[in-house]
């Protein structure tokens, strides 16, 4: 049966670092699941890209597909960590389905997750401790991104909140 463990917490709280730290510690084959695809119009994400690549040697770089979980279970040979980084971004690469389409597909997922053979870090986000946004949209982005992360720390095998680099255990 596949561990989820579950690392959420606000921007720049250490939430990554502390994500390949955990998976530092399997043997490889190691996967990185990235949800956000580089593109010219935002350079200061481009850079973090490839800083965030370089931590990664050695590591197999897997592009957000469709259909996270199958197109790992598809890998050979398998991988014994995965780090899904992060699951904000999963969320907004969806925006254009209803919510509870992306809500059931991040359920597919976690199930699939749940019975892999390996374990699955999701690395989140706490979007809704700050102001009200304005924009719908945002407001909508805000209230999936919080359900989504509600369901992942059920499934989750552990469960842990980032502050200030430092890590709360939650479950």
């Amino acid at each position: 049966m596949g561990k989820i463990v579950y690392l959420t917490g606000p921007v720049r709280s250490g939430k990554s670092r502390r994500a390949v730290e955990l998976a530092k510690t399997f043997e490889e084959p190691v996967v990185f699941v990235a949800t956000y695809r580089p593109s010219c119009a935002d350079p200061e994400m481009d850079d973090r890209v490839r800083r965030h690549r370089a931590e990664r040697p050695g590591w197999r770089i897997l592009e957000a597909p469709k259909d996270v979980a199958g197109a790992l279970a598809e890998l050979r040979p398998p991988p014994s960590c995965v780090v899904l980084d992060c699951l904000t971004l999963w969320v907004s690469d969806r925006l254009d389905k209803s919510d509870q389409a992306v809500v059931e597909e991040w359920e597919a997922q976690l199930a699939a997750f749940g019975v892999a053979p390996w374990t699955t870090i999701v690395v989140g986000n706490e979007v809704g401790w700050s102001l009200v946004p304005e924009s719908p949209v945002l407001r909508r982005f805000r209230d999936l991104t919080g359900t989504i992360g509600q369901r992942t720390a059920a499934a989750a095998t552990e469960a842990w909140l980032m502050v200030a680099g430092c890590g709360v255990r939650l479950k």
